[in-house]
């Protein structure tokens, strides 16, 4: 029997899985004929991460904690991690976002050395009082840079319009002030929590086999079952209304910047059909294939920089329309009654059709890309998924469904408006 466009679609980015006894999943895109080895070490641990119980003790966490302790790892007795890559000739790196953190490298030779640095690294934290005050210095300093950031200012502040309480409202690296709150103790905790191979995944594309990877996971122990301590995470729900709809301020910018974010329920763990409709539904109101966008971006409203997306976190999930205008309350309008209208009137089958497909193409064009697959393939399954399951969901869906979604999605009650004014010029009044 012939194979479906669904199954073909799944078979094309399938990758092999082994969960080792110490509780660490491993994934493994082998792509022939590559010269790239890409890997990716990451915890379901991030700057979110305020409160929880281990082993029943309450533990709570400063703002920029897990990004802080990224920063940490690369250290150790024996030196700085990331001179060991540059010896092999690997590009190492680190990031930390709003659920997780990851550690990767990519590298053209030498895999299994760059491997074993990897899993040594991470497996073998190393903090003391004095490393831990020159780190504060130096992230103090990145903060400042993201103070500098139109576009993360933009971001943070619609979370403050959106959210009271959620930690979400607080900047991924914290202030200078709450990172002076950490201790070699608070530092062991979070990784006696949240860096246990259970709470983690490695994921690797590229020009490797899954036994090669799985040789690395036994020379760094993974293969043998270790401690796994009680980790309860604080419950929280946002509760009660926006409390703030609009914020204006400036900065040394050139041109006005603003987002129009909406405030939606959180996304249920391993819940793909929903995050499908929400990618779905923010490129029907204005993706490139849409009148909207034309409209916008010939009456020179926008610039090709405009986007739309959604951040979603355990406890927390907003849409967002950014970009540049020298009109941003035109743009916002324009937005808001193209969302009415697709509300009252429903989706056009036939644009839905062919957003469908280019998020289609762009998923496998993505997932052959090396960098972009061992992404991918750990940032699904952080959330309860994998790609195949991804793209089967964004196969089942029809019009219908997102017609439904829109009922209750992108509501005026949950909005806020961020605009960000060149410097020197004067605010418009609340």
């Amino acid at each position: 029997m012939p194979m479906t466009i669904r199954e073909k679609a799944a078979a094309a980015v399938h990758a092999q899985k082994a969960v080792l006894p110490s509780g660490l999943t491993v994934l493994c895109r082998t792509m022939p004929g590559y010269s790239t080895v890409h890997a990716m070490y990451a915890t379901a641990f991030g700057s979110t991460t305020r409160d929880f119980l281990l082993d029943g003790r309450p533990v709570h966490l400063p703002a920029g904690t897990a990004h802080f302790l990224e920063h940490k790892m690369f250290e150790s007795e024996q030196g700085d991690a990331l001179e060991l890559f540059a010896r092999t000739g690997a590009s190492a790196n680190a990031y930390t976002s709003w659920d997780s953190t990851c550690y990767l490298f990519s590298a053209t030779s030498r895999f299994d050395e760059n491997l074993d640095i990897l899993l040594q690294m991470v497996a073998h934290p190393w903090f003391t009082t004095g490393t831990i005050a020159k780190e504060q210095g130096i992230i103090g300093q990145e903060i400042k840079m993201y103070e500098d950031s139109p576009d993360w200012r933009l971001t943070t502040a619609s979370f403050r319009c959106l959210y009271r309480s959620d930690p979400i409202r607080e900047d991924i690296a914290g202030t200078v002030e709450s990172i002076a709150q950490l201790t070699p103790e608070l530092l062991y905790t979070c990784t006696d929590a949240f860096y246990q191979p259970g709470n983690m995944v490695l994921s690797v594309a590229g020009n490797i086999s899954l036994e090669r990877v799985l040789a690395a996971c036994r020379r760094a122990g993974l293969d043998r079952p270790g401690h796994h301590p009680a980790v309860t995470l604080t419950p929280f729900r946002e509760q009660g209304p926006v409390p703030q709809h609009s914020m204006h301020f400036t900065m040394p910018v050139t041109r006005p910047c603003f987002s129009l974010a909406y405030r939606e329920p959180p996304l249920a763990f391993g819940d793909v059909r929903r995050a499908m409709i929400l990618d779905v539904v923010t490129e029907l109101v204005c993706g490139g294939l849409t009148d909207l966008y034309r409209r916008l971006y010939d009456g020179g409203l926008v610039n090709p920089e405009f986007s739309s997306d959604y951040a979603s976190t355990r406890t927390a999930c907003t849409v967002f329309f950014t970009g540049e205008s020298s009109q941003p309350e035109q743009v916002a309008d324009m937005l808001r009654a193209e969302i009415a209208r697709l509300r009252r009137e429903g989706v056009d089958p036939r644009l839905f059709t062919l957003v469908k497909n280019e998020m289609y193409g762009d998923l496998l064009a993505m997932l052959e890309n090396v960098e972009s697959a061992a992404n991918h393939m750990q940032a699904a399954f952080l959330k309860g998924a994998t790609v195949e399951e991804e793209i089967a969901a964004l196969a089942a869906l029809t019009p219908a469904d997102v017609d439904g979604a829109l009922q209750t999605m992108l509501l005026p009650e949950w909005e806020a408006f961020v605009r960000i004014d060149p410097s020197g010029q004067e605010l418009t009044p609340e």
